[in-house]
């Protein structure tokens, strides 16, 4: 519910305002919001050639392109004797090219991992592999899902969709995910609204414990820092404090007992397990480093698909049993991946065209300065405040918050204060509303109770660990 009238504020509130300011004479077309594509020129208005300076005249006249800057932001653009008059640009694509793309550089490629990661989950379960990793996990998965029954195979697939993340497995830990909010809603006795499980599920995922920031890792080192991996220590603790208050907030809400030792022990051997491998990672070479954070995701992927595979073919004969082989047994879970992407698409499609109106109106914009006047107003410094537009849209749109990511470390410097806070904004916080637009629409869930408002302080929560880590840090 909450959801869906963020959704339509989000889309009537945006096309209110847009009207409102052609209306008012400060757009002199709305085209863009429709049509244009991110960074277009936005035009404000069309005048004839002959009634410019005769400077601006000849300079266009001889261009090639029939286009000339001025300053950073104001372009001229010459069409036969008409030129039109630009002034910044466009923050994302318009509504029509967003519906393009999210077919073909979202949905596709997200059908692609769904259904080969379906497919290799099907073998988990006509294997029996999932009934005894469930029976393994049991013990510790039950103190924090108590709704669950002991050996469940939603058990297995959360595990692997908490691994991915883990490991900063992106493409794997959504099919897992997918699957295992699937394998709870067979359990779910009312199936419009989200059980207490998946509401858990959904905020430990979203909080996104991360050991390798691949990614992040990546745009340092593409803007030639001199240690691209020296975020990933505040990265991986901010990551960890979202976890852990993502567990006590959904678990006081739903009466968890968060104390008993199994849970604590378990939270003790992860915190065990990530300093062993800062210990190790933070002793290594520049070169040495980026070798072993590159390999350790993908051997350990390809360890897991080997292991299913490995066992699926020892266990044979329960295959057999069920009238299926090994390989149909994958074709059949690959079918399944590729339906619940046909599934998920209207979600993910309006969600998408919400956040395209909500940016190219200006509004994200507006919200985004009121807050940052307002932190500067108590005396929060500068540095931190030029980094908050990445930890405002990471919620909303993870391409956007990215492009502002790239945008603060060419303008304020990759290895200035700035720079790595918004690193740490980008790593530590998680796309909030698409993720629920895409988990509960996979099994159409239509009241997701608490959710959304539990993954917004936690994702608030990241914001003020970050901060505080890149001021102990840097």
């Amino acid at each position: 519910m909450a959801l869906s009238r963020f959704w339509l504020v989000i889309i009537l509130g945006s096309i209110t305002y847009i009207l409102a300011l052609l209306w008012s004479g400060n757009y002199y077309s709305i085209e863009f919001a429709v049509n244009g594509k991110k960074d277009d020129p936005i035009i404000k208005k069309e005048v004839y050639l002959s009634s410019l300076p005769q400077a601006i005249q000849d300079t266009l006249i001889k261009t090639k392109d029939g286009r000339y800057l001025i300053g950073k932001d104001s372009l001229y653009i010459l069409d036969n004797s008409v030129v039109k008059i630009c002034i910044g640009k466009q923050a994302t694509d318009g509504i029509l090219p967003t519906a393009k793309n999210t077919i073909f550089d979202l949905l596709l490629p997200l059908i692609a991992y769904l259904s080969f990661f379906c497919g290799i989950l099907q073998l988990l379960i006509d294997s029996g592999a999932s009934q005894r990793l469930a029976k393994l996990l049991s013990p510790i998965f039950i103190k924090v899902f108590p709704e669950i029954p002991k050996d469940h195979p939603s058990i297995s697939y959360m595990m692997l969709n908490f691994a991915a993340n883990f490991l900063g497995l992106d493409s794997a830990a959504t099919p897992f995910g997918l699957k295992a909010m699937e394998s709870l809603q067979e359990i779910n006795p009312d199936k419009d609204r989200a059980s207490n499980s998946q509401i858990m599920f959904m905020c430990l995922h979203a909080a996104g414990l991360t050991l390798i920031p691949t990614s992040i890792i990546g745009y340092r080192a593409a803007q030639h820092v001199a240690n691209p991996a020296d975020v990933m220590l505040p990265c991986i603790i901010t990551s960890f404090v979202g976890t852990i208050a993502a567990l006590i907030i959904v678990g006081i809400r739903q009466r968890i007992n968060l104390l008993n030792i199994t849970l604590v022990t378990s939270i003790g051997v992860v915190v065990g397990i990530i300093t062993g491998l800062l210990f190790y990672i933070t002793n290594l070479d520049l070169i040495s480093r980026s070798h072993f954070t590159g390999n350790l995701s993908n051997i350990l992927l390809l360890g897991i698909i080997f292991i299913i595979l490995a066992y699926s073919f020892l266990r044979e004969k329960r295959f057999t049993d069920q009238g299926k082989n090994i390989f149909n047994s994958f074709v059949e879970g690959a079918y399944d991946g590729l339906k619940t992407g046909r599934t998920i698409f209207p979600y993910i499609l309006g969600m998408l065209v919400a956040i395209s109106l909500f940016r190219n109106s200006g509004v994200f914009e507006i919200l985004a300065g009121l807050l940052a006047k307002g932190f500067l107003a108590i005396g929060v410094s500068k540095e931190i405040v030029d980094a908050l537009p990445i930890a405002i849209l990471r919620p909303f749109n993870a391409a956007g918050s990215r492009g502002f990511l790239i945008d603060a470390m060419r303008t304020y410097g990759a290895d200035s204060f700035t720079g790595r806070l918004a690193c740490v904004f980008q790593c530590a916080a998680e796309t909030t509303f698409y993720v629920i637009a895409v988990y509960f629409g996979s099994i159409k869930v239509k009241n997701t109770r608490y959710t959304l408002g539990t993954m917004l302080l936690v994702d608030l929560i990241c914001v003020f660990a970050a901060i505080f880590l890149c001021l102990l840090f840097f």
